[in-house]
């Protein structure tokens, strides 16, 4: 089984809206994290800088998980990468303004561990996107709740 796993999808909302939502805390503590799990913003650091600290506390049913991780690349608005040294994981994200109100999201994941291979936890990242692609809704529809 490979290692490495790319994830794309567009979402209906412009780049920049996109990206803040992927580097501000108070945007990311409204979907980081599989279905099942939620993220309180006190519970996010985000340095956004190559170098800078990049962390999630995500609780759920299960118990708590955090990722720990370090800025490797930041291009606002289009390119964001981090490496989580705990597990050796790389995570890029690219970010394509396709000129209609929309943006094209890749996320490239390389090293990825083996608990993290599995089809549920591949089926949970995927949840993860749901819910933002759901945030993102909200958001151009201009409901906050």
């Amino acid at each position: 089984m490979s290692d490495e796993f790319v994830y794309r999808r567009v979402f209906r909302a412009p780049r920049d809206l996109v990206w803040r939502c992927l580097t501000e805390p108070a945007e990311l503590a409204q979907f980081w994290g599989p279905r099942g799990m939620t993220t309180p913003v006190d519970g996010i650091v985000v340095e956004l800088r190559p170098g800078g600290r990049f962390e999630t506390l995500m609780i759920g049913e299960h118990g708590r998980h955090r990722m720990v991780a370090t800025f490797t690349e930041v291009v606002a608005p289009e390119r964001l990468a981090w490496f989580e040294p705990a597990s050796g994981l790389h995570t890029t994200s690219t970010l394509d303004d396709l000129g209609d109100g929309t943006t094209s999201v890749v996320i490239h994941q390389r090293h990825v561990p083996e608990p993290m291979r599995t089809p549920e936890a591949r089926a949970g990242f995927s949840s993860s996107l749901d819910k933002l692609d759901d945030h993102l809704a909200r958001l151009t529809r201009g409901d906050r709740s």
